[in-house]
């Protein structure tokens, strides 16, 4: 867009570096975004000629006049177009050595006085033309620089000049380098001892480590004094520079302290296990270290000057081995317990879960949902950030088959582990996404992690001490939610030592042992209930044992709404509840008609999985709950080992339950080999097992039931709501009328925003090894897949492995 002033003659365009050519008309950008204008001219009437200030255009541009065309102002940030007679007669008299006065006295010569007046305007606005102190400069590069940055060129080295930064070395970093480097650099640098009255207008914090336990102190008394200081990590390999916290506005350290250590997991991990620190040997050399704190004193003197941009809120990184450089943004965490309210989050969860009215935005792909794919990830991505992020990056799985949408998206926390070994052992040790698209996955991978983040306890859930008999009727018992047999109890300790930490039994639920509750708020009930606070928030490194109970990502969801979260939860344990049924009873069930469902993604993946030397086929798993499961199953054919793997898909819609099933599949896929022998992501001794040994002609219970008639498309139609609000009301009314109660505890954080929610319902099975009496026994029976409950010792002895 060409930017025009009406009445002045002048129209101004500007380019960035690299689109102009000398001699060619610049047009089609907008102006850079305007800057404070000049401080007012005295009145030339009534200040003397020898007083008055030079006015010119700013020392970072160089004009060039072509007449008749235009006069171009070039710039290291671009060159701009000055077009029209006025500005070709006034460029020649801005060379910074004519006061106000005496432009317009010779302008006005050839142009009317007003028009000279409203292009010096429109030119100051523009931020062209300024003061200027002398026409010829101590130096003139620095007059350009600070000019380019907003700034007044010819009085920032004086207020430079005039500041004092209070200088603090943590760790390693010796102070006398940082005040030289700071020196160098114009600035009035003093050490600053950390205690007593604080030291100039910023305090330049510098460290080793941006976790220091020493900077938790830094943080507390800025936020006391309200002065500003900058964060700087100056040596290693990567140097980091920034934020500049400032009190009372934006985010504190404390803010990103979380975000850091939820990248350090695996230090966490080491320090757990053996109580020294990870942090790696420092890399750097003389000229690296000197590079960074030259870049560390070059941001204070930004500040002091007064220059202010949005860098100046994020962490700055250089990988000194590429030359890389990235700004990671810091944002304030509104419940922060040094900068914020930390009370919002418990105040959240108290309140009653209320569904509202949300009309379905996204339909196909893999589910209903309140807004698209697009839309949650230009809302949401940017809580990927391998510095200030809660995820560091989603990327495609590497192993994935080009005909599969599959996404990684860092350590899935809700997975129990207490050495790095187990963390990587399990088949969902990542956070993972699948889909349609190739946004679909990188979507569903963000808010799986997101769930995992979420569901982790940080300290400020709301929770109450107290016994479940103190607690009365308002106390949910945990053992209807683990559903642990008697005999799984007496045989524990031998089981433990056999399975993965997922299977993991714990010791009997002592009723009278206080213990922390969490209030849930009951769907069904329209009231609160309570659950044990370790059911439903995650505590990867909490020891075997410390616990009675422990959460899984069993019913936990995000979505685009808390509606949409809430459905996606519940559907999860209703296929989890299938699962069981069938797994576990090793019931035959009938097949699914893959050519009914005329679905060219499906075909897709049946070609792509042939060209593996895989079959594929559907289970129809749909319960009592009458809602949709598919369960597909792919084993390998022609090969010594039929690596047999499995996905599953819930959804009202049967051909979105079998995409989600399907991509389920394909999401899993790559941790057994893409060819026959070796290569499986995984050391679990029970996975390989399965993979290696097992096949369908031992395990009848896999393939379709040739007895039954295939489900077809047309055996289940459905008829979509328009609103999630009614999809809800809906499972409600279900769970209801087969006696179960809809639990829901609303996690979501609020310096996350995406909603995620854990949907609990007492009852449902879950499809890891729980043996409890109930469901698992009297639903099949009542389906008429059986003639009677299967006796425990009958169960099938495979556990299930998801």
């Amino acid at each position: 867009m060409v930017e025009t002033e009406t009445g002045t003659g002048v129209t101004v365009a500007h380019r960035r570096p690299g689109t102009t050519t000398p001699g060619a008309r610049v047009a089609g950008t907008p102006l850079p975004a305007p800057v404070p204008a000049p401080a007012p001219v005295a009145d030339p009437a009534t200040t003397g000629a020898a007083t008055a200030p030079r006015i010119g255009f700013k020392s970072h541009l160089r004009p060039e006049i072509i007449p008749g065309e235009a006069v171009y102002l070039v710039s290291a940030r671009g060159t701009t177009a000055l077009s029209g007679r006025p500005a070709e007669v006034l460029a020649p008299l801005l060379d910074g050595t004519r006061t106000l006065a005496e432009i317009h006295e010779q302008a006005s010569r050839e142009l009317p006085a007003a028009q000279v007046g409203q292009v010096l305007g429109r030119m100051a606005k523009a931020n062209l033309v300024g003061h200027r102190a002398s026409t010829c400069p101590a130096d003139p590069a620095a007059e350009a620089y600070w000019d380019l940055a907003g700034l007044d060129g010819s009085r920032a080295p004086a207020a430079l000049a005039g500041a004092v930064v209070g200088v603090l070395a943590l760790g390693h970093v010796e102070t006398g380098a940082v005040l030289a480097a700071c020196r160098a650099a114009g600035l009035a640098a003093v050490p600053d001892t950390g205690g007593g009255e604080p030291c100039g207008e910023l305090s330049l914090v510098v460290c080793d480590d941006y976790l220091d336990p020493a900077l938790a102190e830094v943080n507390a008394r800025r936020l006391a004094d309200g002065r500003p200081w900058l964060l700087a990590k100056p040596n290693g390999a990567d140097v980091w520079v920034g934020p500049v916290f400032r009190p009372g506005s934006g985010p504190c350290w404390a803010c990103l302290e979380r975000r850091l250590r939820g990248h350090r997991r695996a230090e966490s991990c080491l320090l757990t296990a053996s109580g020294a620190s990870a942090l790696p040997p420092e890399a750097s050399t003389a000229l690296t270290r000197g590079m960074g704190l030259l870049a560390v004193a070059l941001e204070a003197a930004k500040w002091l000057a007064g220059h202010r941009h949005d860098g100046q809120d994020a962490v700055w990184t250089l990988d000194t081995l590429t030359m890389a450089g990235r700004h990671h943004r810091l944002t304030r965490r509104p419940q922060c317990s040094s900068c914020g309210d930390p009370g919002l989050v418990a105040r959240r969860v108290r309140r009653p879960v209320v569904p509202v009215s949300r009309p379905k935005e996204a339909l196909g792909g893999t589910g209903e949902r309140a807004a698209s794919a697009r839309q949650v990830w230009e809302r949401f991505g940017g809580l990927v950030d391998p510095v200030t992020g809660i995820i560091g990056a989603v990327r495609r799985d590497p192993r994935s088959p080009s005909f599969l949408h599959c996404h990684l998206a860092g350590p899935n926390l809700a997975l129990p582990v207490s050495s790095l070994s187990t963390a990587r052992a399990g088949l969902r040790a990542q956070a993972g996404g699948k889909g349609v698209t190739d946004l679909d996955s990188r979507v569903s991978a963000l808010c799986e992690a997101v769930e995992r983040y979420c569901g982790s306890r940080f300290g400020d859930e709301p929770a109450i001490t107290d016994t479940y008999r103190g607690l009365g009727e308002a106390a949910v018992h945990p053992d209807a939610c683990q559903l642990f047999h008697p005999r799984q109890f007496r045989d524990r300790d031998r089981w433990n030592a056999a399975q993965p930490p997922f299977q993991h039994v714990p010791a009997p639920f002592d009723e009278r042992a206080p213990l922390e509750w969490t209030p849930v708020w009951s769907l069904t009930g329209e009231r609160h209930r309570y659950l044990p606070s370790d059911l439903l928030y995650y505590r990867p490194f909490t020891p075997r044992g410390s616990s009675p109970v422990r959460a899984d990502s069993n019913g936990a969801a995000a979505g685009a709404s808390v509606e949409d979260a809430i459905l996606q939860g519940f559907l999860e344990l209703v296929e989890r509840d299938a699962v069981a049924l069938w797994w576990y009873n090793r019931t035959r069930q009938p097949g699914v008609a893959l050519d009914s469902f005329d679905d060219p993604w499906i075909a897709t993946v049946r070609r792509g999985l042939a060209s593996m030397g895989r079959e594929v086929w559907v289970l129809d798993l749909t319960s009592d709950l009458g809602i949709p499961v598919m369960a597909a199953i792919s084993r390998r054919t022609g090969g010594r080992a039929e690596d047999i793997m499995f996905g599953f898909g819930a959804h009202f819609d049967p051909k979105v339950a079998l995409r989600r099933a399907l991509a389920e599949l394909g999401q899993l896929l790559p941790i057994t080999p893409a060819g026959d022998g070796a290569g499986y992501a995984t050391t679990d001794p029970g996975l390989l097992a399965w993979w290696t040994r097992e096949t369908v002609a031992r395990n009848p219970y896999l393939l379709p039931d040739p007895g039954l008639a295939r489900t077809t498309a047309a055996c289940r139609p459905y008829t979509p709501f328009a609103d999630l609000r009614d999809d809800v009301a809906h499972i409600t009314e279900l769970a209801r009328a087969k006696g179960l109660e809809v639990l829901v505890l609303d996690q979501t954080r609020p310096d996350v925003g995406l909603p995620v929610v854990k949907v609990v319902v007492p009852g449902l099975r879950h499809f890891w090894a729980r043996f409890a009496p109930g469901r698992l026994y009297d639903v099949p029976v009542a389906l008429g897949r059986l003639d009677a409950p299967t006796a425990y010792q009958d169960l099938n002895p495979i556990p299930f492995f998801l």
